[in-house]
């Protein structure tokens, strides 16, 4: 058979163990392309002040190496979305694998400023055209209930625990290697998914060639850039800096009239009919309230395992394994085993339900508390919200009735993902700020320590409000049968 006849081949049946092999090593494969798309979001973070000092970078555009990857990944990915229509999904993730790889090593070896930054924006290009089709090429392999269930609980494991993996990984390069390892680490990753993708990624059949839309993809792109600019400045500058509200604004009007203009052209970039139903945009909804938290709790907890509880980088990463680890046990071995014998709702509203409790926890944190008894069962419980929700998130939000739809579905899976993150670290961090000076106006002589947990404490409050509030939306927003037709598609006679 020639390989060609082979890509383009039906995914093979679960009766063939050497095709259910296959499958689970292709899942392997997408796992990892997708775990390194997710790490860089946060890896660098902790290297950035021995970046700073090797390649002369200024305090205003330290921020700039996270941002220019932020920015270019969310930006691009619904036109990423389409263009994995185009070239095919196979051949979109091996060419956004190579093009991340190589940008990773642009960025190691940069002996400027500029440089760097520029590979960084490089990154978040590639990103955004594999990881769309990632999603996409995973629900064509596996079409059968439970184990498509387990597939996507490893997927969104990777997904969405990509961010401590990077604290992790980047305490440990600080501590024993250079900084630049943090960018070349991608190397090998990437260069295993290239090899096993080869022999391993079916090639589905393309959707019928349709006119690509320029004018959506100008309008979407730059009006999530400007909103997930502002909020990523807003930290910095405040919700009264000109630059913030005035890249705010410009973005929700861009989005407005991306929205009309994809309600009336024949060939949309985002079709309405992809948010329009309710079982996805409780899906989407989900993704946006649950990083909102997540990312936020990342960030504080950063700075109270460093800062305040005196970690050492590799100590800090450490402390964040327990939630790898639980996030992952809980998607694989128990959201996968019950997910299709409970509606969705079900396990979504009870996700963010659970990191709601693991937030609370944190409102009790002081200067003084412990690992064991005050960070580690926050981590725990975040870790069980997060496990509960990463596969119902992932099979409601692509189960589509067109199959042309599941690309660009999947591209708004991570688009909602950047705009959650860029959400709640810019209004978490605003929250912290404006308590830790109002603690610090009525209590002049503590230390700033204790202003500074305070705020923490007091944003982690507003946190799980938050997710409380998305749990009850979610639990009368989502219908969806349990049951996930073969290929993504509603399952015949039930809401999609």
């Amino acid at each position: 058979m020639t390989e060609t006849a082979a890509n383009s081949a039906p995914a093979e049946t679960s009766a063939d163990p050497a095709g259910s092999a296959r499958r689970w090593w292709a899942l392997a494969m997408l796992s990892g392309a997708q775990l390194m798309v997710a790490l860089d979001m946060t890896i660098v973070s902790i290297a950035l002040p021995t970046a700073q000092a090797d390649v002369h970078l200024s305090d205003a555009s330290k921020g700039w190496v996270i941002t220019a990857y932020t920015l270019a990944f969310g930006g691009l990915l619904m036109l990423g979305g389409r263009l994995g229509d185009v070239l095919g999904r196979r051949r979109a993730v091996l060419i956004g694998v190579a093009g991340f790889a190589a940008a990773s090593v642009l960025g190691g070896a940069a002996s400027n400023a500029t440089m760097l930054i520029a590979a960084r924006a490089l990154q978040g290009v590639f990103a955004a055209l594999l990881t769309p089709s990632t999603l996409a090429l995973l629900t064509s392999i596996f079409s059968e209930g439970r184990e498509r269930a387990k597939a996507l609980g490893l997927y969104g494991a990777a997904l969405m625990s990509g961010g401590a993996v990077g604290l992790l990984l980047g305490g440990a390069i600080a501590e024993y290697l250079n900084w630049r390892w943090t960018l070349y680490v991608n190397v090998p990753i990437a260069l295993v998914v290239i090899v096993g993708g080869l022999r391993l990624f079916p090639d589905p059949p393309r959707p019928a060639r349709v006119p690509l839309d320029v004018v959506g993809a100008a309008l979407g792109c730059a009006g999530i850039v400007g909103c997930i600019y502002a909020f990523g400045e807003a930290g910095a500058r405040g919700w009264e800096s000109g630059v913030v509200l005035g890249s705010l604004a410009a973005g929700l009007v861009l989005l407005v009239v991306f929205a009309v203009v994809q309600s009336r052209v024949a060939h949309p970039l985002l079709p309405p009919r992809v948010l329009a139903d309710r079982n996805r945009a409780g899906a989407f909804l989900t993704i946006v309230i649950s990083t909102f938290a997540m990312l936020g709790m990342f960030l504080f907890m950063t700075f109270q395992f460093q800062d305040v509880m005196r970690y050492s980088s590799l100590k800090a990463g450490l402390a964040f394994l327990p939630y790898v680890v639980v996030a992952a046990v809980i998607s694989t071995r128990v959201t996968g085993r019950i997910m299709p014998h409970v509606r969705p709702r079900v396990l979504l509203a009870s996700g963010l339900a659970v990191e709601a409790s693991g937030l609370l926890v944190l409102t009790r944190l002081t200067p003084d508390s412990g690992y064991a008894t005050s960070v580690l069962p926050a981590l725990l419980l975040f870790g069980i919200g997060v496990g509960l929700l990463v596969a119902p998130i992932m099979s409601t939000a692509t189960t589509v009735s067109d199959p042309a739809d599941t690309a660009i579905a999947s591209a708004f899976v991570n688009t909602s993902q950047q705009i959650g993150g860029s959400i709640g670290t810019a209004l978490l961090n605003s929250v912290a700020a404006g308590a830790s000076a109002a603690y610090l106006a009525t209590h002049a002589h503590a230390p700033r320590s204790w202003a500074t947990v305070h705020g923490m404490t007091v944003a982690c409050g507003w946190a799980a409000g938050v997710l409380a509030v998305g749990a009850v939306i979610v639990a009368f927003l989502v219908t969806a049968d349990p049951r996930v037709a073969p290929g993504g598609a509603a399952p015949k006679g039930k809401t999609s």
